[in-house]
């Protein structure tokens, strides 16, 4: 088990690993060497919240299948166990940001200052172009 948070933790017995071959340049080393990993994990909603999973779905986008398996593949690495590694780092990831809860956000109110300032600047803006008209024929 390793834990992320109080309420939300990955069952290490459930993850499936896959060797699969590696795509892209490598030569004879990537056509006869299966060091690419597929990691394959179940999210149940027995197992978590409907808020994480709602989050985790957001969050793992493509990577979360229909039936609600996570798939990850890592191929950066011409080891095995390293790539393993990384995948699982990176589902660690993915869990641990759909974990996090977003702060709130807080409505903020304008300074007296900033609405007195362009009451200010309106009104010499104002004057600015009452002076550039042409005086009233009533006043001559």
């Amino acid at each position: 088990m390793t834990r992320i948070s109080d309420q939300i933790s990955i069952n290490d017995q459930e993850i499936q690993y896959e060797a699969v071959r590696s795509s892209g340049p490598g030569g004879q080393h990537v056509n006869k060497v299966s060091t690419a990993v597929v990691l394959k994990y179940p999210v149940s909603p027995q197992h978590y919240p409907d808020w994480f999973i709602r989050r985790l779905k957001k969050a793992a986008g493509r990577q979360m299948s229909k039936d609600g398996k996570i798939i990850i593949k890592a191929q950066n690495y011409r080891s095995q166990d390293r790539n393993k590694k990384t995948a699982f780092d990176r589902l660690v990831t993915l869990f641990t940001n759909a974990a996090k809860r977003p702060k709130p956000r807080k409505k903020s109110k304008v300074p007296k200052k900033a609405i007195e300032s362009r009451l200010k600047n309106k009104k010499i803006r104002s004057q600015k172009k009452q002076l550039r008209k042409s005086p009233d024929r009533d006043n001559e």
